[in-house]
């Protein structure tokens, strides 16, 4: 089963449910994925197992990204030998800063995005207009309670500018966290039905002009650190009340110079967690139906390009 937000046309809020199969059952009582973060797991888990809300089937919802309320996405970098050797390919006065960190006890985090700027399955992601090079990045994201379990995984695209990076470390935050760069979904994989998450295969393909222009595959079990010990460096100094997101490093990175273009689709899929797909979209503009769509989650359906 997959944990899930989900829209339908007569209201403009959202509700939280369980999808199993071609249906999903509404969690009565339930307001958003975020109140579930606020339970230990063991309760949590009574929760979502036996939902008793009205069921829907799933062509007469929409899904929504699965991040609400004051829940946080946070990413890890240089996790992945590929990803070390990624950074210092692109990086043009401080590639020693990312072989270090490869090997150093303590990890790269850092601050992904807000709950409303997070796109779904089917929403469009985006390049930066004054970027020259801008990759998807396909990574497990682990969910995270206000307690520090780990309460299920998801997929994550971690959409980054080369460009910026590459020219000065210190404009991380700039290549990182804009308006399009984060896509998670479609839904979140409870953990107690993955049995090893450190054995999952990870695949993305990326369509152009109606053809594949890339692809590649990866395994978590080419993952350096443990995810209980990313999570611990995350909590080391910081209080996630509704929960965090923690998206794990990418396995998966297109050499330089490939770029990202407006109309390129990119299809990630992590086995026995799901698969997210997202158009590709150019500039600020073309992503600013976002802020709207806080307060009405209908306009996210409407005018949704097909992937």
């Amino acid at each position: 089963m997959l944990l899930v937000r989900f829209a339908t046309p007569s209201s403009p809020a959202a509700s939280v449910g369980v999808l199993d199969g071609d249906t999903v059952t509404t969690l009565d009582g339930v307001g958003s994925l975020a109140a579930l973060w606020r339970l230990p797991i063991a309760d949590l888990r009574v929760v979502v197992s036996a939902p008793t809300g009205p069921a829907l089937p799933i062509d007469r919802v929409t899904l929504l990204p699965p991040v609400d309320g004051g829940t946080e996405v946070w990413a890890c970098g240089v996790t992945y030998k590929v990803s070390e050797e990624a950074r210092v390919e692109e990086s043009e006065r401080a590639a020693s800063v990312y072989e270090l960190v490869y090997d150093a006890e303590r990890p790269e985090l850092f601050f992904k995005s807000v709950a409303w700027r997070v796109v779904g399955d089917g929403e469009p992601i985006a390049v930066r207009a004054d970027s020259r090079v801008d990759v998807p990045e396909p990574e497990v994201a682990v969910v995270v309670t206000a307690y520090g379990e780990i309460a299920g995984y998801t997929v994550c695209n971690d959409v980054s500018s080369r460009t910026i990076e590459g020219e000065n470390p210190l404009y991380l935050p700039q290549a990182k966290a804009y308006l399009g760069a984060c896509a998670v979904g479609p839904g979140i994989r409870p953990a107690w039905e993955v049995p090893d998450p450190y054995a999952l295969p990870v695949s993305m393909t990326i369509e152009r002009n109606g053809g594949v222009d890339w692809s590649g595959t990866a395994s978590t079990g080419q993952l350096r650190r443990r995810f209980d010990e990313l999570v611990s460096f995350l909590l080391r100094a910081d209080m996630f009340p509704d929960g965090a997101v923690l998206s794990t490093g990418t396995c998966l990175v297109p050499a330089a110079p490939w770029t990202l273009c407006a109309g390129d689709v990119v299809r990630i899929e992590i086995g026995g967690v799901g698969e997210l797909a997202n158009p590709v979209v150019e500039g600020v503009e073309a992503m600013s139906w976002l802020a709207d769509a806080r307060d009405d989650v209908r306009l996210r359906a409407a005018g949704r390009p097909a992937p």
